[in-house]
């Protein structure tokens, strides 16, 4: 796929960490339906068309993390809801069996009071339908509803242990890496000097305090 920016692959109004945030909902609905296009045997793999160069140097890999994550979580969610469809279903059923069975001692008890009547004909006949009609809910949840979920589920697996590849533009804004996703500076550096003198010697910024210091250094200088 293409993007200009890493972070059009993902959801923008998520606040939760990079690493677990939603896909954009079209970039999943383009990574579903092209993987849904290829055999079920076949091998999946994600090139990501980036116009810019190279930025961080674990950036393909916090991707490909965030991407795993994703689908990892879209693969559990697809089994509770199977587990939960076979539950309703298990509870559906008995419910069915009970009215079912009832319908057709009421239909006996029916026919027994009333004779050979049309009416009593008639009254038997509806209990029965009834009583299948029913039946109905657990035969659709068992014999149809649960394998598309199955199959999602199977389908998110498969996207979650694809690997993933950044393709990069060379020939664009070597710093336009530091306004895309994931946004992060250089490694953690040491407290400048003046800030040593000043009651802090020994201490160092933490990796995000280090982040936070250059991208503002960058800005001022800008």
């Amino acid at each position: 796929m293409h993007v200009a920016e890493l972070n059009q692959l993902f959801n923008a109004i998520d606040p939760a960490p990079f690493r677990e945030r939603d896909l954009d909902p079209d970039a999943e609905d383009f990574i579903v339906g092209w993987a849904r296009e290829v055999p079920a045997n076949a091998a999946l793999a994600l090139d990501v068309h980036l116009d810019r160069p190279a930025g961080l140097p674990e950036e393909a890999a916090i991707l490909r993390e965030a991407i795993r994550e994703f689908f990892g979580q879209r693969a559990q969610a697809s089994r509770r809801r199977l587990r939960q469809l076979f539950q309703r279903g298990r509870t559906s059923l008995v419910i069915g069996i009970a009215f079912l069975a009832v319908s057709l001692v009421l239909g006996d008890v029916i026919a027994r009071l009333l004779g050979e009547r049309r009416v009593s004909e008639l009254l038997r006949e509806s209990l029965l339908i009834g009583g299948w009609v029913a039946m109905w809910r657990p035969m659709e949840v068992f014999l149809y509803d649960w394998w598309p979920i199955r199959t999602d589920a199977r389908l998110a697996d498969r996207l979650s242990a694809m690997p993933v590849r950044i393709s990069y533009r060379t020939n664009a804004n070597p710093d336009a890496w530091r306004s895309d996703w994931p946004a992060a500076g250089p490694p953690a550096k040491p407290l400048a000097a003046e800030q040593r003198s000043g009651g802090t010697a020994g201490q160092h910024l933490n990796a995000d305090d280090a982040r936070a210091f250059d991208a503002s250094a960058n800005r001022r200088s800008e």
